[in-house]
């Protein structure tokens, strides 16, 4: 189970020239994550999704609240619970001049997976996001969605209890868009637990067993799909989120 209570990250900004103003990216966030579920965090851009999953992921230090992974806290157990975590943003960049096999053998080895066991896996994963055809091919000659395909590939090398995905299709062709929410869905079938962070709301009421709606860095909404579109008195999540937050869309 992954609990965050209260989390908190501030910021500096210039507004003008030689004037600064602090701001909260997020500002007091809480939820819990059962194991086996997939919880979508949902908002617009900027709203504050993805300073909130650095923090989780480790990789962004929060400036206050607290965050809990099975009882562990980075604090104590960094090494532990960043073993145990998979990490993936629409934008990480990866070594271009490695094949998609280097690249996993490395992620293997980083992780200290066995070499039998780690054949084994790159097999596996290779038949599962259908990427045999260009398994030894350099990463940068793939194209976008193979690229990101690659890119959840090696997220699964150490067998991670934890994903946090932040906006994993966006940008992405139907096809490969469709992998990779088979396999966020394969997954949690593994009781794997899944935080989801996208700004297409149609699929976030696909696949989100829970969600929570952000913006300007607060909750404003959480719930199960049905259970916000029954309370705004809407029929699908991007009309549940302009009702909460008093706007129109087209």
């Amino acid at each position: 189970m992954l609990k965050v209570k209260d989390l908190k990250k501030k910021f500096v900004r210039f507004i003008a020239k030689n004037k600064r103003e602090e701001f909260y990216a997020d500002n007091g966030i809480s939820f819990e994550v059962n194991d086996g579920e997939i919880l979508g965090i949902l908002g617009p851009n900027g709203a504050g999704k993805t300073t909130l999953l650095r923090m989780i992921a480790g990789i962004l230090e929060s400036t206050s609240g607290s965050i809990a992974f099975d009882s562990m806290n980075y604090k104590d157990n960094e090494i532990e619970i960043k073993k145990s975590i998979a990490y993936l943003s629409g934008n990480t960049k990866i070594y271009n001049y490695l094949s998609t096999y280097e690249l996993l053998e490395m992620c293997g080895d980083i992780y200290g997976v066995d070499k039998d066991l780690l054949e084994k896996r790159i097999k596996d994963i290779s038949k599962r996001f259908e990427m045999d055809d260009f398994l030894y091919n350099r990463i940068e000659n793939l194209s976008t969605g193979q690229t990101q395909r690659v890119n959840i590939a090696r997220c699964l090398i150490h067998d991670p209890k934890y994903y946090i995905l932040d906006e994993a299709t966006s940008g992405l062709d139907i096809i490969s868009s469709q992998i990779i929410l088979d396999f966020i869905k394969e997954e949690k079938k593994k009781g794997k637990t899944i935080l989801y962070s996208t700004h297409y709301m149609e699929e976030a009421e696909n696949i989100c067993d829970r969600v929570i709606m952000i913006n300007k860095g607060v909750v404003i909404k959480e719930g199960t799909p049905d259970e916000v579109k029954k309370d705004t008195k809407t029929s699908n999540l991007r009309d549940a989120f302009f009702k909460l937050i008093g706007g129109k869309h087209e």
